[in-house]
């Protein structure tokens, strides 16, 4: 179902009218990660109440995802280090800077993203799902992907 649904997003995506790219380009003025339950338990957020991922075949401080990867999994961008939200440890939060130049949130040196077809708060359609090389995985406060 989650490839179905990115495939459909992508072609979104051409056209320019997919939610991900609102959301990593979106108001970076006011980046915030907190931490809400979910049907995974306590997991990061933006201050908005988009689920972040993260991408197991990231390194520690370097996305390894681009091109179509991003289009699908839109990097979180932000102007500057994002707020510490409620439950967030501030000290891991933290930005990378991408080929593109531009800055996008980590957290203990992991990159966070968001998912294309999650289009509403709280929404989460694609945890543990294998795409463009690795696993996509939502993030525990402690900085653990919820396998």
């Amino acid at each position: 179902m989650c490839r179905a649904l990115t495939t459909t997003l992508i072609a979104f995506a051409v056209f320019g009218a997919t939610a991900g790219s609102v959301m990593a380009v979106g108001d970076r003025s006011r980046a915030s990660v907190v931490v809400r339950s979910s049907s995974y338990g306590r997991i990061l957020f933006d201050g908005r109440g988009f689920v972040l991922y993260g991408f197991t075949r990231d390194s520690r401080g370097r996305s390894a995802c681009t091109g179509d990867c991003a289009k699908t999994w839109p990097p979180y961008l932000v102007k500057s280090r994002p707020l510490a939200g409620a439950g967030v440890d501030a000290g891991r939060l933290g930005t990378l800077r991408r080929a593109d130049g531009l800055l996008q949130t980590t957290y203990a040196g992991r990159p966070l993203y968001y998912y294309v077809g999650d289009r509403r708060p709280g929404k989460i359609l694609c945890q543990n799902v294998t795409e463009f090389g690795g696993v996509w995985r939502v993030v525990r406060p402690s900085s653990r992907l919820v396998g």
